[in-house]
């Protein structure tokens, strides 16, 4: 994990003043980098951790943290894990680009590893997370939603990036391929668990 956190901080590193203002917020305040470590226990299953492997942990903490930012100016959140969020403090048009930023900044460093089953995992990724947000607001604009509807929305919103981070932690020590897919799909199983959990946490 340390490497991981020397690599973040490289990528991250920008000569824009705001930038690398707001990025090294970002590194002070993350979460409990459940993803990066995901990244890096599936490499370690299937092989030995390799540059590659670190880099893909960056990407797809970046793309976790871009559609939190841009989350947080569609919900008008003014608290991230218990802090001011990017948006609180440095406004919504500031906010948005930065997520812009962070998101291409993650496709860059995902080109960066040379491997195009990367760079297609996490754009379908990114496209699921997407899709789950709009699902989502459709829904509560309709109030009306089933279980397969639900299952969907937190297939796309949450699961497929958990799927994705132990697909890709594969791909970067070479793994088989039947080793890649058992890894995703029990990530996508992994994800679709959490994600109930912590909904059902809402109602306690």
């Amino acid at each position: 994990m340390q490497t991981y956190e020397g690599t973040l901080r490289d990528i991250l590193q920008s000569d824009i003043r705001i930038v690398d203002k707001i990025s090294r917020y970002i590194v002070r305040h993350k979460g409990k980098n459940l993803r990066p470590f995901i990244v890096l226990l599936s490499a370690l299953l299937n092989g030995k951790a390799t540059e590659n492997t670190y880099r893909i942990a960056v990407t797809v903490e970046l793309l976790h943290t871009a559609s939190l930012v841009h989350d947080d100016v569609v919900d008008e959140s003014e608290l991230r894990r218990g802090f001011p969020s990017i948006n609180a403090i440095w406004k919504n048009k500031v906010s948005v680009l930065m997520g812009d930023y962070l998101l291409a900044k993650s496709l860059i460093s995902a080109t960066e590893t040379g491997i195009l089953q990367v760079m297609n995992t996490l754009a379908n990724a990114a496209r699921q997370l997407s899709q789950g947000e709009l699902q989502q607001i459709q829904k509560v604009w309709r109030q009306n939603i089933n279980e397969d509807e639900y299952r969907q929305i937190i297939r796309n919103k949450t699961a497929a990036l958990i799927a994705a981070c132990f697909e890709l932690g594969a791909i970067s020590v070479a793994a088989p391929e039947e080793k890649v897919k058992a890894m995703a799909d029990f990530g996508e199983a992994l994800g679709m668990a959490f994600q109930i959990k912590d909904d059902l946490l809402d109602y306690h």
